[in-house]
């Protein structure tokens, strides 16, 4: 019989309220719970008390030093009896805010601050309204820095009460922010005193989310008051970490954006989240009305002339070559309803399988690979189990501090508590300064990296035969094959030292909480989905899965790539990764959706595009995806969408892709509309409209029904929320999401199969989705296109933190485009010395697909002879290079190994 441990508990009394809490709560966490309001200008709920404003005193009857003390350091005790507002409290409490205002600016009608102050709040409520040490304010005047694009920092506002040198330095884990100098002339400021713009300041905005007075301000802040504005929570539409935030809104126009306390970010944003999420929603170049192309020049048109055409030309094409020469993308930046409702379009009213969306270019091969050996192809454990309390972290082709960036900052926060992160990745990304190891593979070799982390685990007796023998099955075959990987020979595969891949291995296997965290530098490969299956190997030869603080995890990465695949926006899969080529699964959505389906399995989006330069494909639907930008080859792309017969394209701005369309639609963004997304630890979470959209622009799903209805499959849906109770009826590991119960958990983790499923934080408990799991015997294959003579260089590609994907959110904000606003190459010294290049020098890149100009950016965080390049900027398209050799499981593009050559242009 198991026992349970009790809790000590402490009863005392705050204010006359007696209270019984656990030992070691504190007199202020203890008031939270009586909704007895204590004020602190430097508490940060999340870190460790500081005491330092000495505004949150109170009276401990029969305490020491007159019975005064913190109430964010004092614990409670037995018998101790609190008065959070007696006389001398609330004494000491003026006391204080006048020392305060004895050394600050008071401008409160012109600070931007003015009513969303905590020092302004604190005054009013003391009675404070000047100070009554007259020789005045000692500290120098004319300080301010505005330096940085975002915000603003007046020292002669600032409280010093640290919040945003603790949030910098143990939340954000840059430490950029500290304290200078002494006495009157003490102020924070970045390292040496200089601007924020000259500092290591990532322009996360958590400083300024922190600050409770008008020191730290944004610049967008000044626009508005708090009085004046709403905030309607979401979640963020960038990568899929999935941060909770609220959105600032006046009148019907966003203003503003603040991080709140969401399981994946708990308070924190990135410099993407906090400043480049609002600005796009009100773009002046935003879509407003439908555009016909005619005669080659895009006209508006009434939605019934679009609509109707839409119809038409897509009837008539599947009338005359049949409903599989017809194609849809959908966008997985848009909500979960919106994507089960376009997939439900392609295969019930177009009649095609041929659906699919970017995950296709992305991460399809987790979905392959994982589903393949665990039985479901999504990531294992939450984020907070895998960066907080794990003694080992093996993070494999993944940057997640640009690409994920709060992710990146919580694993920042756990290398600060002791967690040995191991980099594999062939660049020097920012965390491996202070990572345990640094694996610099060259790309494409992850499964030779694989393969011989198991040959030395097997050899030194770390794996855990108990788990393999219990609870996997073809470990004999994975045996046999990685005998031949021996630390010599993966070390000259991959270029490493054969003595950093056994300590690598040693470290990974030996350690109790040990996650495999990856990203595209695992799946962008034409072995992608090998490579994916090989993490899967590692983690069950030593046990690491259906644990705590372990598992496989792909970081997926955009807002809603999780959900776009998780709603069937595939073409082998219906919701929930319901088969297609399953006869009982296609007779349930029959039923369920009243007509006879299409059984044959459809085309991916990377096979949609050769097929339509082959003239198999001959009309295509893309809903918010930009292809032009995103997709491998991209003359390759262009001429596919050159050679349709007809082309939609539903998207909130004129796009490269949406430039070649017959019919443009105008859909609506994130924040004028209702819904879910998914993140990346399974996670279904609100969306809420916070603004009502421009023009005569339409709710996306309205859309999609008016195509349905018109092609002869009446269809309607009142809201997002009766699409998710539809989703919930057909899709098994959605049978327990509704909107009901999103509101009051915040958010759900699939498989939640009945409404009294809380949800599913770790997979694989006990045993795996599949029953057991799945070695796999996987040889190391080279990449399809490797250096030679004419292109002597390995270009890899990948992500930077101010730009999100094709930029058209993050490009239209205008501190995001100061800092990051034109193309770059990454060259090693060596090579940029031999060819006379210096920073900043223009220079061609050419592979054997396309020839483009950029910016050399010198230095070594590429080995020599390997660069690489972000797929953002339009100067300097980087696929306008990249290798479409695909995975030949997954069919996913080989983004990350292509061969390039290098000139200086003088």
């Amino acid at each position: 019989m198991e026992t349970k441990i009790k809790t000590a508990t402490v009863t005392m009394s705050i204010d006359d309220q007696t209270i019984t809490v656990p030992k070691g709560t504190t007199v202020l966490e203890a008031a939270n719970m009586l909704h007895i309001e204590i004020p602190t200008l430097c508490h940060l709920k999340e870190l460790a008390p500081d005491g330092s404003c000495r505004m949150c005193t109170i009276e401990v009857e029969g305490g020491r030093k007159g019975g005064l003390t913190t109430a964010c350091t004092a614990h409670c005790q037995e018998g101790m009896v609190v008065y959070t507002a007696s006389p001398r409290v609330n004494d000491s409490r003026r006391f204080v805010l006048d020392l305060l205002l004895s050394n600050h600016k008071l401008e409160c009608f012109s600070c931007g601050k003015n009513g969303d102050c905590k020092l302004q709040d604190y005054c009013l409520d003391y009675g404070i309204d000047e100070t009554s040490f007259t020789d005045g304010k000692r500290m120098p005047c004319h300080q301010e820095d505005t330096s940085n694009p975002f915000f603003d920092y007046d020292p002669e506002k600032c409280v010093m009460c640290r919040r945003c040198s603790k949030v910098c330095q143990l939340r954000q884990g840059r430490d950029v922010i500290s304290i200078s100098k002494r006495g009157f002339d003490t102020k924070m400021t970045p390292s040496y005193e200089a601007h924020f713009d000259q500092s290591l300041c990532e322009s996360c905005g958590n400083c300024v989310s922190a600050c409770p007075t008008g020191a730290l301000v944004s610049k967008d802040h000044k626009q508005y008051r708090a009085w004046e504005t709403k905030k309607i929570p979401t979640t963020c539409p960038h990568c899929g970490t999935g941060c909770q935030m609220n959105l600032v809104v006046k009148g019907n126009k966003l203003v503003g954006v603040e991080p709140i306390n969401g399981a994946a970010n708990k308070n924190l944003l990135c410099v993407k989240g906090k400043f480049a999420s609002y600005k796009f929603v009100g773009s002046g170049d935003r879509l407003t009305e439908p555009l016909i192309k005619r005669n080659g020049i895009f006209e508006p048109a009434t939605w019934d002339e679009a609509l109707s055409l839409v119809a038409d030309k897509f009837s008539q094409l599947k009338a005359d070559h049949g409903a599989d020469s017809l194609a849809g993308f959908s966008c997985s930046r848009s909500i979960n309803e919106d994507n089960y409702v376009f997939q439900k379009m392609m295969r019930a009213a177009f009649g095609t399988n041929n659906v699919d969306n970017c995950a296709r270019v992305c991460h399809s091969a987790s979905v392959h690979g994982l589903a393949h050996t665990l039985g479901s192809g999504a990531m294992t454990n939450p984020i907070a189990d895998i960066t907080t309390d794990v003694d080992v972290i093996l993070l494999v082709g993944s940057n997640p501090e640009e690409a994920h960036p709060v992710i990146g900052s919580q694993i920042r926060q756990a290398m600060q508590r002791g967690t040995k992160v191991i980099v594999v990745d062939p660049r020097k990304i920012d965390l491996v300064k202070n990572s345990e190891l640094h694996l610099q593979i060259q790309a494409g070799t992850n499964v030779a990296f694989a393969n011989g982390m198991m040959h030395v685990i097997l050899k030194e007796g770390l794996a855990d035969q108990k788990f393999i023998e219990e609870k996997t099955e073809g470990f004999e075959a994975l045996e046999r094959l990685v005998t031949e990987y021996t630390p010599e020979k993966v070390a000259e595969i991959c270029h490493i030292k054969a003595e950093d891949l056994i300590t690598a291995a040693r470290l990974y296997a030996k350690a109790e909480k040990a996650p495999i965290i990856y990203c595209l530098g695992v799946t962008e490969h034409s072995t992608g989905t090998e490579g994916v299956m090989s993490m899967s190997n590692l983690a069950m030869l030593v046990g690491k899965i259906g644990k705590p603080g372990c598992g496989v995890n792909p970081l997926r990465g955009q807002n809603n790539v999780q959900g776009a695949c998780d709603m069937g926006c595939m073409p082998y899969d219906f919701p929930g990764y319901q088969k297609v080529a399953n006869p009982q699964v296609m007779e349930k959505f029959e039923n369920a959706w009243g007509v006879t389906l299409n059984k044959n399995v459809g085309l991916t989006s990377t096979q949609v595009l050769p097929a339509a330069t082959e003239g198999k494909i001959k009309g295509l639907y893309i809903f918010g995806e930009d292809p032009i930008v995103t997709d491998p080859d991209t003359n390759h792309v262009r001429k596919a969408l050159e050679n349709l017969e007809f082309f939609v394209v539903q998207e909130l701005f004129m796009t490269e892709t949406a430039a070649y369309a017959d019919v443009v639609l105008p859909g609506i963004s994130y924040a004028e509309k209702d819904g879910t997304f998914t993140n990346t630890e399974r996670r279904v979470q609100r969306v809420r409209k916070a603004v009502e959209p421009k023009g005569t622009a339409r709710e996306d799903f309205d859309i999609f029904c008016e195509v349905m209805t018109r092609l002869g499959y009446p269809s309607h849906y009142n809201s997002a929320k009766e699409i998710m109770d539809e989703i919930a009826s057909v899709t098994p590991t959605f049978a327990g999401i509704n909107y009901e119960r999103l509101e009051e958990t915040g958010g759900l983790q699939w498989p939640c199969r009945t409404v009294e499923d809380p949800g599913t934080p770790i997979m694989h408990v006990g045993e795996f989705t599949r029953g057991k799991g799945l070695f796999m015997a996987i040889p190391y294959k080279k990449s399809r296109e490797l250096p030679d003579e004419s292109y002597p260089y390995l270009m890899s590609t990948g992500r930077m933190l101010y730009h999100y994907n094709t930029r058209a959110m993050t490009g239209r904000t205008e501190g995001i485009n100061q800092i990051a606003n034109r193309s770059y190459i990454e060259i090693n010294t060596v090579d940029a010395d031999r060819l006379g290049i210096e920073e900043g020098d223009k220079v061609k890149v050419k592979s054997r697909r396309g020839t483009i100009e950029t910016y050399a950016a010198v230095g070594n965080r590429v080995f020599p002879q390997e660069v690489f390049m972000t797929f953002h900027f339009p100067d300097g398209n980087v696929n306008e290079l990249t290798n479409a050799e695909f995975d030949d499981i997954a069919i996913i593009p080989e983004y990350k190994v292509c061969a390039v050559d290098i000139t200086p242009i003088k």
